[in-house]
């Protein structure tokens, strides 16, 4: 049968306590029955990218990559697969299979119009104008959304967003403000990319944040950034999975990014979400993330500072934290990058919580959890994440792309 063998009730019943804990439980779909394979899918794809950059220098010692060039084989396999092509805006939709992680199946509007929002209005929220950004995402059809020009565009209350839709702000400086911001609720196929979101208030049933994502499946944002909303930056709860972070720069903000509605909300235990190659700036406190059941793989973010803790959760999350740099502030008694919350030691010293190749400065330090290193943990460490020491690299072009502050 397998080394939990049924002979009794005892033993059937300890059968069952094996497969549980050996398998993932599928609650929700769009899970991935492996989360394993998906880690070492992605650290592979960096170490690709990484070694491809260093031949480069090797090969051509002459070589040398600013911050404000055009980059190309940077190491970010995300923004390698499509940073290096010069005529990217003749083939926009390229983008949709450079994500990587749980939302690598975020299509957004691929396939779909190319829809060209040309005016940063939004004067009657219940009659959208044609030519607007919340009249573009109300459509049932799939789009790409991208922006005429630079726009700064003021809400009057939550942008709604639908299934299969893509809002590209690449080639523009696009700044989201004003009144509950974005809402992505119960839809699917969602990318975001290359939006300043920041600010953000609460309107009708948004409570302020910058992104309010729920039970929302294959979503992937990448090359945003977020700042100074009313409530969190980025919220992702309700049953979402699929789920993918990446280039993404943060700061000035207390309550960062939630993944996870409740404790006792247990259709998070399907939830699945990948943060990568972010950057947690100046003038942030907690919750980059703070996680809740599900599987969360944290890999070569680069954190500047927190003022309390930097990931944490309840509710048993499984963490999988590879290759980041965690710099804790000189002066600071908050050393420590993680945080159970309203659990104590005999019941989070069970959960799984794994740091691999992180990068700890100035006393930081990552507090692991849970047994021996599983078989699924073996698996997933086959491949070694890459090395913090490369994180500059990694996250160097974090947050928009084009324009603004930083």
């Amino acid at each position: 049968m397998s080394p939990c063998a049924c002979t009794s009730l005892l033993t059937c019943m300890l059968y069952l306590a094996c497969i549980s804990s050996t398998f993932i439980r599928a609650t929700l779909p769009h899970q991935h029955p492996d989360p394993e394979a998906i880690v070492l899918q992605l650290q592979r794809k960096v170490n690709a990218s990484i070694t491809s950059r260093r031949h480069i220098l090797e090969t051509n010692p002459l070589y040398i990559q600013s911050k404000d060039q055009t980059p190309c084989q940077t190491g970010n396999p995300v923004d390698d697969c499509w940073r290096c092509d010069p005529n990217w805006a003749n083939d926009r939709q390229r983008l949709a299979d450079c994500a990587v992680g749980f939302g690598q199946g975020a299509m957004g509007g691929k396939g779909g119009q190319i829809y060209i929002v040309s005016d940063p209005a939004d004067g009657d929220p219940e009659n959208p104008q044609q030519g607007t950004l919340r009249h573009a995402v109300i459509q049932t059809e799939p789009l790409w959304i991208i922006f005429a020009h630079d726009m700064h565009i003021n809400l009057k209350t939550e942008l709604i967003v639908s299934s299969s839709k893509t809002i590209d702000g690449r080639g523009a400086v696009v700044h989201i403000t004003g009144k509950g911001c974005i809402a992505i609720e119960h839809v699917e196929n969602i990318i975001i990319h290359g939006l300043y979101i920041h600010d953000c208030e609460p309107s009708g049933k948004s409570d302020g944040d910058g992104l309010a994502i729920k039970g929302v499946r294959n979503l992937w944002i990448d090359h945003c950034s977020f700042a100074r909303c009313m409530d969190g930056l980025v919220d992702i709860t309700e049953g979402s999975t699929a789920v993918t972070v990446t280039n993404s720069y943060f700061t000035e903000h207390n309550k960062v990014m939630l993944l996870g509605h409740s404790d006792d909300y247990m259709d998070d235990a399907g939830m699945q979400v990948t943060i990568a190659f972010n950057h947690f700036g100046k003038g942030l406190v907690e919750r980059m993330p703070r996680c809740r059941h599900g599987y969360f793989h944290v890999v070569n973010n680069d954190y500047t500072e927190w003022q309390l803790y930097a990931i944490g959760g309840s509710a048993a999350p499984t963490i999988n934290s590879q290759g980041n740099r965690f710099v804790a502030q000189p002066n600071s008694h908050n050393k420590e990058v993680t945080k159970r919350i309203d659990a104590k030691e005999d019941e989070w010293k069970g959960w799984n919580w794994r740091t691999e190749g992180d990068l700890m400065v100035n006393g930081a330090f990552f507090v692991p959890s849970g047994s021996e290193i599983s078989a699924p943990y073996d698996k997933a460490s086959s491949v070694p994440a890459m090395s913090a020491s490369v994180i500059n690299e990694l996250t160097m072009h974090a947050g928009v792309l084009v324009g603004g502050p930083r």
